[in-house]
């Protein structure tokens, strides 16, 4: 069976897109400053909290602009979502370019050639398919968890449901009761 790009690309992108914006929504209900989260970092080397959701962001974005072979839409200067209202905003952003760009529009993405560098003297160069499934994908989900991470290293009170939130449709029978430590 073969499944199309934009399936899988809106398919994956988007509900965990709204589970962030859920995030942040979680943190401002619970009196989190969306000014101060946005500085932390999990250890000094890596990004803190607001590059995370600007790359989770640009990956969604880069990703189906480059399968599609167009340039990615431009976005607001980094300060510009440095604290809860300005992440949801580039995040709800991000969600109405990946669900404006129609499926038809990936027809030969998945042999398409995608190349970029990636620094002075690196750059890579993949299939639709291999650029989706070994560098978007992976980058993507790094971004978002360490996301996650930093808010739920700071004390705001998510679990793993918080992240899987978009599967609600699958789910059968009594779920676990609050706080029951299943993860």
């Amino acid at each position: 069976m073969t499944i199309a790009l934009h399936s899988l690309t809106t398919g994956t992108f988007v509900p965990f897109l709204r589970n962030l914006s859920a995030l942040f929504d979680k943190a401002a209900a619970q009196g989190h400053d969306g000014a101060a989260l946005a500085q932390i970092r999990l250890a000094p080397d890596m990004l803190p909290l607001s590059m995370q959701v600007r790359f989770v962001c640009d990956q969604a974005r880069f990703g189906v602009a480059r399968l599609v072979g167009e340039e990615p839409p431009a976005v607001a200067e980094a300060d510009a979502d440095a604290d809860l209202a300005g992440f949801k905003a580039r995040i709800e952003r991000t969600i109405a370019y990946v669900e404006s760009v129609a499926a038809d529009r990936y027809r030969g993405a998945e042999t398409r050639t995608i190349a970029f560098p990636l620094a002075t003297d690196l750059a890579v160069e993949f299939t639709g398919e291999q650029f989706l499934r070994d560098f978007a994908f992976p980058n993507f989900y790094f971004h978002l968890v360490t996301t996650y991470d930093i808010l739920r290293n700071q004390g705001v009170q998510i679990g793993k449901a918080d992240y899987l939130a978009h599967i609600g449709y699958a789910l059968r029978g009594t779920p676990p009761a609050e706080g029951s430590g299943r993860q």
